[in-house]
């Protein structure tokens, strides 16, 4: 008998299962807010000759670099980067010997582990770069530095970092992300 029920809810759930799995085709008729004037039974219908809006904007999303054509020929953001991608390229390089926490090309964000140089194993530094847009322009780019020093007691504690730090950082992204555009120009 407990045989037959299992087998019978076995059943009833596969059937819910199917019958869920049916409703989520595509139809072409959507349903959504009815307009004003409308009946609430009938659906509206959405028209197909107007081009979808997604979260990744209305060329949608070029992760291979193979699609379209890249609009704003000195911007850089084509590539399947969401961001300027020599901008992107170039932080890369300039933080190269860092190991790398977090790295989001859609987002523009670069987040560094903590790194001793050999130097000085006593302190270490941090790095997170935002990429501002999708252009190639100095206000597009900041640079966060952060700073710590072992302390006897063996904590790591926080330490002031010069301003100049993170600027002088930024100009050497800038000016390697020039160097790649210039690079790509003369192909």
């Amino acid at each position: 008998m407990a045989g037959i029920r299992a087998r019978g809810l076995v059943c009833v759930a596969a059937f819910a299962g199917i019958a869920m799995l049916a409703g989520c085709g595509n139809s072409p008729i959507e349903q959504s807010y009815p307009e004003s004037g409308t009946s609430k039974s009938e659906p509206v219908r959405k028209s197909d000759d107007k081009q979808r809006e997604t979260v990744f904007g209305p060329g949608g999303v070029d992760i291979l670099g193979l699609g379209g054509s890249s609009k704003g020929g000195s911007g850089g953001g084509s590539g399947g980067v969401g961001v300027n991608s020599y901008l992107w390229r170039a932080s890369l390089d300039t933080v190269s010997f860092m190991p790398l926490s977090s790295a989001d090309p859609f987002g523009g964000v670069i987040i560094t582990e903590w790194y001793s140089p050999p130097e000085t194993p006593d302190e270490r530094f941090k790095m997170n770069i935002y990429i501002l847009g999708r252009e190639l322009r100095a206000d597009g780019l900041r640079v966060s530095v952060f700073r710590q020093n072992h302390a006897a007691d063996g904590r790591w504690t926080d330490a002031a970092v010069t301003p100049e730090t993170a600027i002088n950082l930024e100009n050497q992204i800038l000016t390697r992300a020039r160097q790649l555009r210039i690079a790509t120009a003369n192909r």
